[in-house]
């Protein structure tokens, strides 16, 4: 066994530590060098595009299932409403906030927020169906002030009372009217997926004489694309509607 011995210092050398030990915390007392943030007391100024909890906007929505198809994590699920149109709901419990289904929708009906601590009681409660992606969950700030890091040479936190809005307003995208033609009704073989897809009933087949024809009601079409990629003959495609009127 090494026992080690105790260095002894000599008077000054032990004064001039105790002075460097006071000085040292003084100067944290005044001019903290600590890049901490103390949460939940203070909370980061994030910026707009942070990728938090989903919020949903079915007054936007046009049912085009985009998000479904994107979403990585399959994580989302279309589910059909009491207006017979299909609306996403998030299961968080697979969620990976990469945000695709948001930079995917064409209509702006999902939005971004900064909210980033949802709490769930259990995995069955982190399946969030599409009412309750509509309003925010309960928030409970606690937060005093705002932080934000500042590149000055070092890194140094700035503090201001003013708390951060946690829902950024995004500029909606201007929609574009589209609904589903048929290019090459020669090649359909009027197989009826896309009758049986159509989520409005848009698309129907009608028999003329020993031949089954598509009939698309542009009115009730509203351009979801769901036809589209469902036809195995690749017969079906979105045109624009001020294209066509040009």
């Amino acid at each position: 066994m090494i026992k080690i011995k105790t260095p002894k210092l000599k008077t000054l050398e032990s004064i001039k530590l105790h002075l460097d030990a006071l000085f040292t915390g003084a100067k944290e007392a005044i001019k903290p060098g600590t890049i901490t943030i103390e949460y939940p007391r203070e909370r980061r100024k994030l910026p707009d595009n942070f990728r938090g909890y989903i919020l949903f906007s079915p007054e936007r929505c046009k049912s085009c299932w985009q998000c479904s198809f994107v979403c990585p994590a399959n994580a989302i699920k279309m589910e059909l409403a009491s207006n017979n149109r299909y609306y996403p709901s998030i299961d968080y419990a697979k969620c990976i906030f990469c945000h695709f289904c948001i930079d995917t929708c064409p209509v702006t009906a999902l939005k971004p927020t900064k909210i980033h601590d949802v709490v769930y009681k259990d995995l069955e409660e982190m399946y969030t169906p599409t009412e309750l992606m509509v309003k925010p969950p309960k928030i409970v700030r606690e937060e005093e002030v705002t932080v934000e890091y500042v590149m000055d040479g070092d890194i140094i936190l700035k503090k201001s009372k003013e708390l951060d809005e946690l829902f950024p307003e995004i500029e909606p995208h201007v929609e574009i009217k589209e609904h589903s033609v048929c290019i090459d009704p020669e090649s359909c073989i009027a197989c009826g997926i896309c009758e049986h897809s159509c989520p409005v009933e848009a698309i129907t087949r009608e028999t003329i004489g020993q031949e089954r024809h598509l009939r698309i009601d542009i009115e009730k079409c509203y351009g979801c694309g769901i036809c589209v990629r469902s036809c195995p003959m690749h017969v079906l495609k979105l045109v624009r509607i001020r294209e066509e009127k040009a």
